[in-house]
């Protein structure tokens, strides 16, 4: 190991703890077919006030754009800083007669007609990765969630783990890809897996042991940075947050801003109550339990191991297990804005309604994949709540 390194090589930020960001990646489509567009570094121009470029970002191709929050404590400030931007994104969209969509993959996009953004580091990628890096033309939402500390940033991230197959299973909303229904509701899920560095985060629960370990990859040339890690979950020192990568960017605002707040509430409690005990069999059914909600959204099944406290051990519907994290997350809601986001994700547990199962159901009325696309797109620039909130 390099000495010179070896010392604080990669040092943690504090950030107030429980605080909120989120980042979405989102599809810029034509107005002609629906298909994605190549107008990314041209719709940045167009944003005004041009203060928000700051938060609106060019992606690895350009059929894509990136909206960034700021930091929030509370979910409703966050959903009407999100309104602000959607309407710069949108105005400026309009000039260049293309129009925005959620959703975590484009329906019918071909990954080899997309162009890699004009950047050092996105060639650097192309370079790397080859035809992974434009099949990563896909659609995802980042949480970030403030810790104090390394050590709280792992614990956390560890315990999120627990609770990817909630995350993917509300945010689905991927299931065609490549002009075809995969038949899983997040298709966007596997894409990502094929990414050398993906997964999960080492089972160290020390900061000085992520250091060691961060310093050994960089010695040996297998990374630059934190970058290079495609974890479900990974801190993110330079921040001082601990971000989850699992979600598919949702159709609607309102469905965004609920996930944020899911996160945030569950950091309350794993934080407070630390209910798991972090050791070398933590992950076992991880893989198992990520495929059920990729495949299956609400209707997957969790297994759990029983040995922590926060679950018995057994197999549980997606669903259930979610609904019994509601219920239990009830003593940490500290506003009303909270209490409803609680209401609003039960709802949808309960009824077991997520993106996919719209882009489906639309899908079927239709008839048309262009048509899907264009009725999202519609629902993401004039709707702040899922559709079946209407």
């Amino acid at each position: 190991m390099n000495p010179e390194t070896s010392m604080n090589s990669l040092p943690f930020t504090s950030s107030t703890p429980f605080t909120m960001g989120i980042e979405l990646e989102l599809q810029l489509v034509n107005r002609r077919n629906y298909n994605l567009a190549t107008d990314a570094v041209d719709l940045l121009a167009w944003i005004e006030p041009r203060e928000l470029q700051n938060q609106i970002k060019l992606e690895i191709t350009q059929g894509m754009i990136e909206l960034n929050s700021g930091i929030h404590t509370r979910v409703d400030h966050l959903l009407e800083e999100l309104k602000d931007l959607r309407g710069a994104l949108t105005r400026g969209a309009h000039h260049l007669n293309i129009d925005v969509a959620g959703g975590g993959a484009h329906p019918f996009q071909n990954w080899s007609e997309q162009r890699i953004t004009p950047s050092e580091r996105f060639h650097y990628l192309h370079e790397k990765y080859g035809y992974l890096a434009k099949t990563f033309t896909v659609f995802g939402q980042h949480i970030h969630i403030g810790v104090a500390n390394g050590d709280d940033a792992l614990y956390l991230t560890h315990g999120f783990s627990r609770y990817v197959p909630h995350f993917i299973a509300l945010s689905a909303a991927s299931p065609f890809y490549q002009g075809v229904d995969t038949a899983f509701d997040s298709s966007r899920s596997n894409v990502v897996r094929a990414f050398p560095l993906a997964g999960t985060a080492p089972v160290v629960t020390k900061w000085s042991d992520f250091e060691k370990y961060y310093d050994e990859l960089i010695d040996l040339g297998i990374i630059i940075g934190m970058k290079d890690f495609y974890w479900d979950i990974r801190p993110k020192p330079e921040y001082g947050t601990v971000e989850i990568r699992v979600c598919d960017t949702p159709l609607t605002l309102e469905h965004a801003a609920l996930l944020g707040c899911y996160a945030q509430l569950l950091a309350r409690w794993i934080l407070t109550e630390r209910p798991f005990e972090v050791d070398d069999d933590f992950y076992l059914l991880y893989q198992y339990n990520r495929f059920e909600a990729s495949r299956y959204g609400l209707d997957g099944e969790m297994a759990q191991h029983g040995e922590d406290k926060a679950a018995a051990a057994g197999k549980q519907s997606i669903f259930v297990s979610i609904l019994d994290r509601l219920q239990d997350l009830k003593r940490f809601a500290q506003n009303e804005a909270e209490v409803q986001v609680l209401k609003r994700l039960r709802h949808m547990a309960y009824e077991r309604l997520n993106d996919a199962a719209w882009l489906r159901e639309t899908y079927k009325k239709r008839g048309s994949l262009n048509d899907v696309m264009r009725l999202s797109s519609e629902l993401w620039m004039k709707h702040s709540a899922p559709p079946y909130f209407h």
